[in-house]
């Protein structure tokens, strides 16, 4: 075997070992706070219009700023990623997250808070696809879709957490500074606490071996075989992945059916992933709740995105990673639609919780399969860039859901979204590949026989 093919033979013949628990641990902590910010907008936008008189424009705007930002930053980081490492890239993403979250906490008007959550939106827009690459470097095929879900299931415990916290902070002012104030700040040292966490954490074995530099991915991979309890079978040939290629690579064959199939998907994602989470609060208010009531349900219905994360868990490796998307995106449809039509209390609680929690399903299936489809030399870039996308949807969803809203009702801004899961589920139906139980280098290189079909 040569000396790629071996590294990542060696990586798949593993079990998930007590450093595979670290990092997965690490990475999750991590990922719990770029949630908790990506959903702490919506928890205040509530209070931003009474304490900086924002109208419904502003609102918009402190809405989008985040998600602009993020999309810059899948863009950029993502592709120095797959230039610099994995590691080196996670440390720039988490200092402009933890800074600017901290500076935004100190906001004097709303466009200082603005340009704030624009600058944190491009640490976090880079974080989560960087995760993805990550992870999917680093695991064995046969236990990598569990072993992310179980990433995500601690991050996604940082949304009900932003529910909470507000529900809790909002309207209060401990020790003089304003409670919507604390929840930037408790943000902003979070993630410099995971900060110095992440600098324990190895760089890509497999990175490192794509960029020649076998010695030190073999001393990352000694290290996880020494952390392995029993001998370890013999390693089993890897087929060759395609070496080092340009991100313009994404728009040739034999790599661009699955990069349009991947840039469809993330913008439609968007749509029934963040359009219910960001504004649900804002929902509830035009159904007629108060903010304390309205923060009160979201709250609730937060609870299932950890829920659904934990329960991906069992499932994830049993099922084909495509129809598990389609068959939670469906659900996802369903439970939308029945949502923005409740009119009581309980059901409003039961949907949403419903909704939330099959989205989670379909979160930790979409973030392993989007980590998988791209040999190592692309794998951030490609991760990066779709997801770019979705970040740019999320930023235009205010101005696309909430006129809709505003206009026809919950009802009919919940159409709009199943229409967006409908087109994605054709989409990952039609051009998705199959990538359960297979190492990373058999799914790269199916790539060519999938190109001419």
């Amino acid at each position: 075997m040569t000396g790629r093919a071996e590294i990542a033979a060696r990586l798949d013949r593993l079990p998930v070992t007590r450093l595979h628990r670290f990092f997965i641990a690490v990475v999750g902590v991590a990922t719990f706070f770029d949630l908790y910010d990506l959903f702490l907008a919506s928890t205040v936008s509530t209070v931003l219009t009474k304490e900086f008189h924002v109208g419904p424009d502003e609102l918009k705007l402190v809405l989008a700023s985040a998600f602009l930002g993020a999309f810059v930053g899948a863009v950029t980081l993502g592709r120095l990623a797959d230039r610099i490492g994995r590691r080196r890239a996670f440390l720039l993403t988490l200092s402009l997250y933890s800074v600017f979250t901290l500076l935004g906490a100190f906001s004097t008007d709303v466009w200082m808070l603005v340009i704030c959550r624009f600058i944190a939106g491009i640490g976090i827009g880079a974080e989560l696809p960087l995760a993805d690459a990550y992870l999917s470097d680093l695991l064995p095929a046969r236990s990598r879709g569990r072993a992310i879900a179980w990433a995500y299931t601690v991050g996604f415990c940082g949304v009900p957490a932003a529910g909470f916290l507000a529900r809790g902070l909002v309207g209060t002012a401990p020790l003089g500074f304003d409670g919507w104030r604390w929840l930037f700040v408790i943000g902003a040292l979070g993630a410099a606490i995971v900060w110095l966490l992440r600098i324990g954490l190895p760089e890509s074995p497999r990175w490192l071996a794509a960029r020649g530099r076998i010695e030190e991915a073999d001393a990352v991979v000694r290290r996880l075989e020494a952390a392995a309890p029993g001998p370890l079978a013999e390693p089993v040939a890897a087929p060759p992945e395609p070496g080092p290629g340009r991100a313009s690579a994404l728009l040739r064959p034999p790599w661009r059916r699955r990069a349009v199939m991947l840039y469809v998907f993330q913008a439609m994602q968007a749509f029934g992933y963040y359009g219910f989470g960001s504004l649900v609060p804002i929902v509830l208010a035009a159904k007629g709740f108060g903010l304390v009531t309205s923060l009160t349900f979201a709250a609730l219905t937060f609870l299932g995105y950890p829920i659904g994360s934990a329960l991906s868990i069992p499932i994830i490796e049993r099922f084909e990673r495509k129809w598990l998307i389609i068959g939670s995106a469906v659900g996802m449809a369903v439970f939308g639609l029945g949502f923005g039509f409740a009119t009581s209390d309980v059901l409003i609680a039961v949907l949403g919780f419903c909704y939330t929690a099959t989205s989670n399903v379909f979160s930790n299936a979409f973030h392993t399969y989007q980590g998988e489809l791209f040999p190592t030399s692309l794998r951030a870039t490609a991760a990066g860039s779709a997801y770019s996308l979705s970040r740019l949807a999320t930023a235009a969803m205010p101005f696309v859901l909430i006129p809709v809203l505003d206009g026809a009702g919950a009802g009919a801004m919940f159409a709009v979204v199943a229409a967006a899961m409908a087109v994605l589920v054709v989409d990952v139906a039609v051009l998705g590949p199959r990538t359960t139980g297979r190492s990373l280098e058999s799914i790269a290189t199916s790539a060519g026989a999938e190109a001419v079909r």
